[in-house]
């Protein structure tokens, strides 16, 4: 890396066309800027092609995904206002590109990195994951993104680092929220080294083959599927290694609902609502939701669990 100086998916068609679209533009020598309406994974991040770029895995083959508007219109972002729809309607102020990473603390190479420079080495990847939200509600959402795991281990971590955490950018004139004090700026969340390096944690800097929309975290958001949502911290410009567990920002807001862990668990409510079951988006109306039950570990305890092992998870939440 070079250091600074409406169901529930999709057409298939628009999206495999989409594709086709691109390679043919790319044939006759059309440049990247005339898919603004129609961005790609390549702008700002990679030159020439995107099909290319992206592989299809494994992860949620057997899921539905929400739609593109269902998931890019209801979502908790609060630098850009507190309720669901207040994202899209203000985030257009943010400017995801040029966009810096620094990297700090227990690690060998620190500095400051430009994102093309940070995402560029690695294989991006498509993953379906089920997104479960602390306040019961649930959706699932196509990823596009690269594995933590290998990014951090880039910067070569030390012994010491037992923790990384991660903060998001701080620019109330890109992010008016932040003129508020609704929060204590700027937002940040951490993990445990094991659980960053666990192979289903990833980097986002797509949806359903598109750069992340502002509302969504652009231009690279943090995705660990087994957490509730607020873990999964949006417009990363900070990660940091360090020995200590860090205080995160809700967890510091309201220690008694918020723990640092903040993984699924249906069996710990929130002291205002149980956890139970879960509201999927879009199924049913909001006064007669459809619900499902809520699984242990978002339904990933098979690849997770084994990073808890000994801890009290109604203690430790």
């Amino acid at each position: 890396m070079k250091k600074i100086t409406e169901h529930y998916v999709t057409n298939e068609s628009d999206y495999l066309n989409r594709r086709e679209f691109i390679k043919k533009g790319a044939q006759f020598g059309v440049g990247l800027t005339a898919f603004n309406a129609l961005p790609s994974m390549a702008e700002g991040v990679y030159g020439g092609e995107l099909s290319d770029k992206i592989i299809k895995t494994n992860y949620g083959k057997d899921l539905t995904p929400h739609t593109f508007k269902q998931i890019t219109n209801y979502n908790n972002f609060y630098e850009f206002g507190t309720g669901k729809r207040d994202p899209v309607k203000n985030a257009h102020t943010l400017k995801p590109k040029p966009w810096h990473i620094e990297a700090s603390g227990e690690c060998a190479k620190q500095g400051v990195y430009d994102l093309e420079d940070f995402i560029a080495p690695y294989q991006l990847e498509e993953r379906i994951y089920r997104f479960r939200c602390v306040e019961a509600w649930s959706m699932v959402i196509p990823w596009v993104g690269v594995p933590l795991a290998s990014v951090l281990k880039t910067f070569q971590p030390t012994s010491k680092a037992k923790y990384i955490v991660f903060k998001t950018l701080v620019d109330s004139e890109q992010m008016p929220g932040q003129k508020r004090s609704t929060l204590d700026w700027p937002y940040v969340e951490g993990l445990t080294i094991a659980e960053a390096m666990n192979p289903l944690s990833m980097l986002a800097v797509g949806l359903y083959g598109k750069t992340l929309p502002n509302q969504n975290g652009a231009p690279l958001r943090l995705v660990v599927p087994w957490k509730y949502g607020f873990k999964n911290i949006k417009s990363i410009v900070s990660i940091h290694f360090q020995e200590h567990a860090p205080i995160n920002t809700w967890q510091d807001q309201a220690s008694r609902e918020y723990g640092f862990y903040a993984n699924v668990n249906p069996n710990v409510d929130h002291p205002r609502w149980s956890q139970a079951r879960e509201r999927v988006i879009g199924q049913g109306s909001f006064f007669s939701p459809k619900k499902r039950k809520t699984e242990m570990f978002n339904g990933y305890g098979d690849e997770v669990a084994h990073l808890y092992t000994g801890l009290d998870l109604k203690k430790n939440f």
